[in-house]
């Protein structure tokens, strides 16, 4: 007993030790990677297979799940049985709300104290603004999550049902796209996405209002219910850059496919697709109801910028981010205006927050580039099919062109390695690996504007 005793305080020294003398950002990384692990280790099991799949394929899974990316080299549907299928939703639930989050919310729940090293994990996860209290925060995404899930749960249920799916099916499959729709997990039971349902708006709405809700982030979402219930007097300056920067991006995109995309020319559902089209990319959700691989050149390529891009903050896309964007639209509209001050709608932009945005910025767009050039000594496939992958893998979005089962093990392991790092973020993954903290990516931000 006093040996079990003596074992159990090595371990909890040991984890307090790790927990100081690792970063935050090499917290994060950890994290992740021990979820991808238990995630493999358990679809590597048999008794959660249908049919037998390969121990890279299981690794692609689950990486792909808890990076929220949805991109797969196997059915899901037909490779895994319901409680593989279970693993799948719970690994790319955990990815979509952050790993760090129940854990803190269960600390809130009975302790009702965060410690330190809580706060700088999630200043890490999370980039919030001053106006924001991470204790209201953590609630409103676990509230916030749930209300939206279980909604979902239920628009998709009648919307299967009416489509002649039976019951205990049309449960399953509704909670299932339901969690994977918010999460933007593009994770999805039809072999075919959602193109047996292009013109069924119903679906096409709840899928739209679940992903835009998780894309925008719970900053814009606890920064609402402050303007609500009377706790500010204003939106904060990040909340009104996500929200116009979404709605101006997501509009120009809907534009752009219902006018000069061929394919959806002379279909009934025409606005449907177009509007499907652009918001899945932007959100990150994943989900199409039209092929993608038969998307037109000019199409194609807008649609990698709009992944590239990605949405909020703080939310459930991937992507570069919108505040990033706006950023970098600063700087240059200042350097080209001869302005000493860099602004947007007339507020000064700190220089530590754009340090961030262009070390984002020129980070993320050269592992596109280095991975796009890495993949074109593995694969066969077009360049603008593998460039395609390479932002859907690091933006987790999890469109493709229909290549992802036939890459090479070299293209599969390039794509798993893409997916996490997109979800653990750029800049976070960067700092791991330099083992160097940062105050600006590891504090909660001190100015009105999260990047």
């Amino acid at each position: 007993m006093k040996k079990h005793t003596n074992r159990i305080d090595k371990l909890v020294r040991w984890y307090k030790k790790f927990q100081v003398s690792k970063s935050p950002q090499m917290n994060l990384v950890w994290g992740f990677f021990l979820y991808t692990v238990i995630g493999f280790g358990l679809l590597s099991l048999p008794i959660f297979h249908k049919t037998s799949v390969g121990l890279l394929d299981n690794l692609f899974i689950s990486t792909s799940a808890i990076s929220t990316t949805g991109l797969v080299t196997v059915s899901v549907y037909d490779s895994y049985n319901f409680f593989g299928q279970f693993i799948i939703m719970a690994l790319f639930q955990i990815g979509g709300i952050g790993y760090m989050t129940l854990t803190t919310y269960y600390l809130l729940f009975t302790t009702r104290n965060i410690s330190a090293w809580h706060n700088k994990i999630l200043g890490a996860e999370f980039t919030m603004p001053k106006t924001i209290k991470i204790r209201d925060f953590i609630k409103s995404v676990v509230v916030f999550t749930t209300v939206m899930e279980v909604l979902g749960a239920i628009c998709f249920y009648i919307a299967f049902r009416q489509s002649g799916m039976e019951a205990l099916k049309a449960i399953w499959f509704s909670v299932f796209h339901s969690v994977s729709a918010f999460c933007t997990a593009g994770f999805g039971l039809f072999n075919d996405s959602f193109e047996g349902y292009n013109d069924n708006v119903f679906i096409n709405t709840v899928i739209s209002v679940l992903a835009i809700g998780g894309s925008l982030g719970f900053i814009v979402i606890t920064d609402i219910w402050y303007r609500i219930t009377g706790r500010s007097q204003k939106l904060s300056f990040t909340t009104k850059i996500i929200t116009y920067g979404f709605l101006l991006l997501l509009g120009l995109g809907t534009l752009l496919v219902y006018f000069a995309e061929p394919s959806v020319q002379g279909s009934e559902s025409k606005l449907t697709e177009s509007f499907f089209q652009a918001m899945t990319a932007m959100t990150t959700v994943g989900f199409n109801t039209i092929p993608t691989g038969g998307l037109s050149l000019p199409i194609l390529l807008s649609v990698i910028f709009l992944m590239y891009i990605g949405a909020s903050p703080s939310g459930t896309a991937g992507g570069m981010k919108i505040t990033t964007l706006t950023a970098m639209i600063s700087v240059l509209k200042s350097r080209l205006f001869g302005q000493r001050q860099i602004t947007f709608f007339k507020r000064t932009i700190p220089f530590e927050r754009l340090y961030v945005a262009t070390s984002t910025f020129i980070l993320y767009t050269s592992i596109i580039f280095l991975f796009t050039f890495l993949l074109t000594f593995t694969e066969t496939f077009e360049l603008r099919q593998i460039l395609f992958e390479v932002a859907s893998s690091l933006g987790t979005v999890g469109l493709s062109t229909g290549i992802t089962s036939e890459l090479s093990q070299w293209g599969k392991l390039m794509v798993i390695v893409l997916m996490f790092i997109g979800r653990v973020g750029v800049l976070t993954f960067g700092f791991a690996l330099l083992e160097r903290k940062s105050s600006n990516s590891i504090e909660v931000i001190k100015d009105d504007l999260a990047v």
